[in-house]
């Protein structure tokens, strides 16, 4: 099931860059490494002044989201569309493109399945409150600015949404240590990517928050560089080429899904109308 999350990854993914990057560890290594150049070039040309940074760090945010729904992820759910339903000319009732969008948003956050497995309840609850975490914290940095705000209920909120995702995370790293369930066994290299820069954004922008409320951060740019490395790694590479992407396709092969069985059905009624008639 890993090997063919990552291979239908590859298929929909129009830039091709998945497929380098699952394929050549050298490949991602270096695209980490150039990124981290890009940022402190960055910080270079400003100087390494807290402010300026700062105020860069805030804009990329915004800018790496909107530039990577548009221009990677939203046209790899268009191939994804194509290749499952229009390439095959599937005449699914229009009103069952509208009723199963619930369903893609419900598998989208909750990712209902895996309370099938009994096993993997627990799994679930944390992988549940991560991705609630994750999402938290990057609505509490983007819209809510977080690391400038004096508002002590956003500060408070990201404190704890920022705990929770890098507590998470450290359990999901020890369990891939260990190996005692079927599911942490193995461990693909963006299997660990993965978790391990999930854990080191939540971790590093607790610890900015934490520098800026002790005034030290100042004299310690090294610690939001560090963490804007991270946050740029992060958006550039694993959103829109790791494991991340799953979080997108799964959720929509449901939804497809969905539509390809109201399609069956639709045939099935007028199939059996013809014979009878």
């Amino acid at each position: 099931m890993m090997a063919l999350r990552r291979y239908l990854t590859t298929i929909y993914d129009w830039t091709g860059l998945s497929k380098l990057f699952y394929k050549s560890v050298p490949a991602l290594i270096i695209a980490f490494i150039l990124v981290a150049i890009s940022i402190i070039g960055v910080g270079w040309a400003k100087g390494f002044d807290t402010n300026s940074l700062m105020e860069f760090g805030h804009l990329f945010e915004k800018i790496a989201i909107l530039a990577v729904a548009l221009i990677i992820l939203a046209p790899n759910i268009l191939r994804m569309l194509w290749y499952t339903l229009i390439k095959g000319r599937i005449k699914a009732p229009p009103l069952s493109y509208i009723t199963g969008f619930w369903d893609l948003v419900l598998h989208m956050f909750t990712q209902k399945n895996t309370l099938k497995c009994k096993e993997n309840r627990l799994r679930w609850f944390e992988h549940f409150f991560v991705v609630l975490g994750y999402l938290s914290l990057l609505f509490t940095t983007i819209f809510l600015n977080w690391f400038s705000t004096e508002n002590i209920y956003i500060i408070y909120l990201g404190y704890i949404v920022g705990a929770l995702t890098f507590i998470i995370t450290f359990d999901f790293i020890i369990r891939r240590i260990r190996k005692k369930s079927e599911l942490s066994k193995f461990s693909h290299p963006s299997d660990w990517l993965f978790v391990v820069w999930l854990f080191l954004m939540g971790l590093s922008a607790f610890l900015v928050r934490v520098f800026i409320d002790l005034e030290l951060l100042g004299s310690n740019l090294w610690l939001y560089l560090l963490h804007l490395i991270i946050l740029a790694q992060w958006a550039v590479i694993i959103v829109p080429f790791g494991k991340w992407t799953h979080f997108l396709y799964r959720s929509f092969a449901i939804y497809i899904a969905g539509i390809r069985k109201a399609a069956m059905i639709k045939q099935s009624k007028e199939e059996l109308v013809l014979s009878t008639a």
